[in-house]
């Protein structure tokens, strides 16, 4: 007698990513324990003295100090010591000016996660999804680990687990707690202690675009100029360049407006076989610019639309600076991520519709005419408010917050020894 079995394609998807990542973990486990090794027998230095630093932030990326300059100067401002650690050795961190504030290059990549994963700290503050997945684990000297956002979309867009093994999420708006409780369930996990804290990054985007000039902000409303289009694409599958390609980049030139790519900065490590046939098939002319600057605050504020997918740059762009998008139709594919375990529309989608239009492949032609449109009408603006009000909170208090709830946290976690 045959008994058969039948998986759905979801399902079936979801466990075969969880089976890798358990394979996957086993490797990293016997990784780690060779890294160490080879850590303590080149002299590296192990931070697991009676030492213990207070708060510490980790940065896996120099891009995302955007997200932590803003905690670093409150810390600073306070005269609270903060050791900063990067994995960039180019991270802009590293040439700030502090008292208070101590910045260092950790290593790259394994030799930063293996400092890591022997450190002395009270509370630990990372970007960086994964803790306790790979190979970056939870150090037993360190107390407590918190995890701040650097998008404000509902959060479900790291790769699978990637927020699990945290103690605390700081949150840029209340919506996102009932995605972190689902998955909680979901998965059999303590609840996480969440706080509503907003946005460091958005907030230091808003007080740069105040102190500008009324000349530069109105920059982009002078109709003698050339008006540009900016292309920002997530990475990934689903992306816009993996999907489209060459095509959208064609319909995008046909437009006769100056054009601007600025692909994820992921994209220029996991997909270069993707973006080397695009510069060389499209380079640099006075008709498209491909932009890496790590500072975006100069694409954003000169752009008269975006066109984007799933980024979180929508948010950066559209709630910030006031200004309409195009979302392409890419099918996101949520296997991979933390999103194939919630059985509803995601929020980020589901808000799209208030900020712009939706681009599909078969309105490639009349690209031009949408965007006429959408320059015409501006950003959907009673909508927006309702979506920023809804993703942002705390605005201009956030850097605040965060470290209210840092120190108050060690406080309590230590209270009879502090």
């Amino acid at each position: 007698m045959r008994v058969y079995c039948y998986i759905d394609p979801g399902t079936g998807s979801m466990l075969f990513t969880i089976f890798i990542g358990i394979v996957t973990s086993l490797i990293f486990v016997l990784r780690e324990l060779v890294l160490k090794l080879k850590f303590v027998i080149k002299g590296g230095r192990v931070e697991t003295s009676s030492e213990r630093y207070p708060y510490v932030i980790f940065s896996d990326s120099k891009r995302y100090w955007n997200v932590f300059r803003p905690i670093c100067d409150e810390f600073e401002k306070r005269g609270v010591a903060l050791e900063y650690l990067t994995a960039s050795p180019d991270d802009p961190a590293l040439e700030a000016e502090y008292e208070h504030v101590n910045c260092r290059f950790i290593g790259e990549n394994n030799t930063a996660f293996a400092r890591l994963n022997m450190l002395n700290a009270g509370i630990l503050l990372s970007t960086t999804p994964g803790l306790d997945v790979y190979q970056w684990k939870r150090s037993k000297n360190v107390k407590w680990y918190v995890h701040i956002f650097h998008a404000v979309d509902e959060g479900t867009g790291y790769r699978m687990f990637g927020m699990d093994y945290y103690d605390a999420i700081l949150l840029t708006g209340a919506f996102q707690e009932k995605y972190i409780r689902k998955l909680e369930q979901l998965r059999n996990l303590p609840a996480k202690e969440l706080q509503v804290t907003g946005s460091t990054y958005m907030d230091a985007l808003k007080a740069k675009l105040d102190a500008a000039s009324d000349a530069e902000r109105e920059h982009s409303d002078d109709t003698q100029d050339r008006k540009t289009i900016l292309l920002a694409p997530s990475w990934g599958e689903s992306g816009i360049l993996n999907k489209y390609g060459s095509k959208i980049l064609k319909a995008l030139l046909e437009t006769g407006y100056k054009i601007v790519v600025r692909p994820h900065p992921q994209s220029l490590t996991s997909e270069r076989d993707v973006l080397e046939p695009l510069w060389k098939e499209f380079p640099d002319s006075e008709d498209l610019e491909w932009n890496y600057d790590n500072d975006n605050f100069e694409v954003l504020r000169t752009a008269d639309l975006m066109i984007t997918d799933f980024s979180g740059i929508i948010f950066d762009y559209s709630l910030v600076f006031g200004k309409p998008i195009i979302y392409a139709d890419t099918s996101f594919d949520t296997a991979p991520y933390d999103a194939a375990w919630i059985d509803e529309p995601l929020w980020r989608f589901e808000v799209l519709k208030d900020l712009g239009e939706q681009l599909k492949e078969e309105d490639f032609p009349k690209l031009k005419e949408m965007i006429d449109a959408l320059l015409l009408e501006g950003q959907k603006s009673e909508r927006g408010v309702r979506v920023r009000d809804e993703a942002w909170q705390c605005v201009g208090q956030s850097a605040q917050k965060t470290v209210d709830y840092m120190i108050g946290k060690y406080e309590e976690l230590f209270a009879e020894r502090v």
